[in-house]
């Protein structure tokens, strides 16, 4: 059963029969919105990208993104760049996967960004998501929805953070600015 998340809440990644959860995809969604012009309404292609940063200890360690496809302990891995969104018609366009059993023990939480890559706000976009999904049945476990576009062109998302001897999603839906990553970092900092 899908949770759909508010901005801030958090809930555990334990299954319902008690075990945990071994591996998990965060997955991105898009499409553009239309714009009404002269000649009727079209849609403009938008490049988002999705990114994960891990953190240490507050401190970044290492990311995952479009020009960097795995970890270096190969606990995270993306799956590849989507340069135009709505391929998958309410799926994922982008999509990173976590080890949750391989992520290192000193990685305390993992952040999910993402970002206009071609700098168009997300005023233009729509339908916009990001969904963790239980990697070994594809279960949806929970989906944070974007409402309402704005004038920034980045968002973090959610982070997945441990808790205990587990892990929790925490969805974050924090607008900020930025084409990249390293472009979101001041932003990234307060919710750690």
């Amino acid at each position: 059963m899908t949770v759909n998340m508010t901005k801030g809440q958090a809930i555990s990644l334990q299954k319902n029969d008690g075990g945990t959860l071994t591996a998990v995809r965060m997955g991105l969604g898009w499409q553009a919105a239309p714009r009404r012009g002269l000649f009727g309404s079209r849609t403009r292609e938008i490049d988002l990208d999705a990114s994960a940063v891990l953190f240490a200890d507050k401190q970044p360690v290492d990311v995952v993104f479009f020009r960097h496809l795995v970890s270096d302990d190969g606990s995270v891995r993306h799956t590849g760049d989507n340069l135009v969104g709505g391929v998958g018609q309410g799926g994922d366009d982008e999509a990173i996967l976590v080890d949750l059993q391989r992520v290192p023990v000193h990685i305390d939480q993992i952040v999910f960004t993402v970002n206009s890559f071609t700098g168009q706000t997300f005023q233009e976009v729509q339908d916009a998501f990001c969904r963790l999904v239980d990697e070994t049945n594809g279960q949806e476990l929970a989906r944070y929805t974007l409402a309402g576009g704005g004038q920034y062109t980045a968002q973090i998302m959610a982070k997945v953070h441990r808790a205990g001897a587990g892990w929790q999603m925490t969805a974050l839906g924090t607008p900020a600015n930025g084409r990249t990553f390293q472009d979101l970092m001041p932003a990234i900092l307060p919710h750690l």
